[in-house]
């Protein structure tokens, strides 16, 4: 896996050490009518757990767990996704990724961008409409979107040249980090750094994921895993802030000592904590001190939220620009180019893991 990109298909009933190499892929996809497990049905049973194969390791089951990265109905299906998944990929580390012919003009603008974002903070949006009009058309391949799934990964092109894509999905949990998440982000950055690929980020995280179900999964514990995974890599790094950039993980779209850029939409904006519930953390005994402390409460977040503005950021250069919407296609395809040359053929020097 560290050499050559390895596709594994599960097209029947595959247990123990086939299991184990089908799920050794950087990307797996299996039928529907397959099934995969460490120990099949006559194995289990002897637990007493009487299950059938797709009770025990059917596509719904292993593709939200994220055993496999994508289900399909035929066998047909399953062979054309792995060609669709090799043609971003040199046939080795020793190569770059192939560029391909592209008529999609790079200075197309979409104005359906925006409205892209409502303009209440309590409305949910779309994603993956964003990806297909930024990216040249039709050229979005998308992976593992039963699992991690506030995280949306997958290949693109810009102008042809292949990029590996993270985008956020504020219809899941809002688009904060679960462990999932953050596991799903370790794999596709190592994917990234193994095959040479630049990464474009389109953020809209307002952090890790909280409460009990989020301590019980290790959320911090994977979370700074993926905060190495990130920060270890070197392959050129281009982060579009959509909307909420907050918390450790906000901090992640920023990753050192490599050709980096950040531009935000006038919808983006950032800080330690989002403003609710967090100035009642932070603020708790001014608030209990206070004669009234609705009207403090009030105070505070006003003045808050002149700090959080993204033009106040823009005027320190955390970012490079805000941007109109309709122009991130133009500054992504622009990226491409430059991040073209700095790209270095060879094995990377932290290999993907399984």
């Amino acid at each position: 896996m560290a050499r050559v990109p390895v596709v594994g298909l599960g097209l029947g009933s595959v247990a123990g050490l086939g299991a184990a190499r089908l799920a050794a892929s950087h990307y797996s996809v299996m039928t529907k009518s397959s099934a995969m497990f460490v120990a099949g049905p006559p194995v289990v049973a002897r637990l007493g757990q009487s299950l059938e194969k797709q009770e025990l390791g059917g596509w719904q089951i292993q593709t939200k767990a994220g055993g496999i990265d994508h289900a399909v109905e035929t066998e047909e299906e399953a062979f054309a996704c792995a060609r669709k998944f090799l043609s971003y990929l040199p046939p080795s580390v020793f190569d770059l990724p192939p560029t391909v012919a592209c008529d999609d003009d790079p200075e197309r603008a979409d104005d359906a961008l925006l409205n892209a974002v409502p303009r209440s903070r309590k409305q949910v949006y779309k994603m993956r409409p964003i990806i297909e009009s930024v990216m040249d058309r039709g050229s979005f391949f998308e992976m593992g979107q039963n699992f991690g799934r506030s995280i949306i990964t997958g290949f693109a092109r810009l102008q042809g040249r292949a990029v590996l894509v993270l985008a956020s999905d504020p219809f899941i949990y809002g688009g904060s980090w679960t462990s999932d998440t953050c596991q799903k982000v370790v794999r596709f950055v190592d994917l990234a750094e193994t095959f040479h690929l630049p990464v474009v980020y389109l953020m809209d995280c307002p952090g890790f994921a909280i409460g009990l179900e989020a301590e019980k999964t290790a959320t911090i514990r994977h979370g700074v895993r993926a905060m190495a995974a990130v920060n270890q890599s070197t392959v050129p790094w281009c982060t579009i802030i959509v909307r909420n950039a907050f918390g450790v993980a906000g901090v992640v779209h920023q990753p050192a000592g490599r050709f980096s850029l950040r531009y935000a939409w006038p919808s983006g904006y950032w800080g330690s904590l989002p403003l609710e519930g967090g100035i009642e953390a932070a603020y708790r005994a001014d608030l209990a001190e206070a004669e009234d402390p609705k009207a403090k409460l009030q105070e505070i977040e006003d003045r808050l939220n002149k700090l959080r503005s993204p033009f106040r950021s823009a005027e320190k250069f955390w970012v490079e620009e805000i941007i109109d919407p309709r122009k991130t296609r133009t500054l992504l395809c622009e990226f491409a180019r430059l991040a073209e040359p700095l790209r270095t053929p060879g094995v990377a020097h932290l290999a993907i893991r399984p």
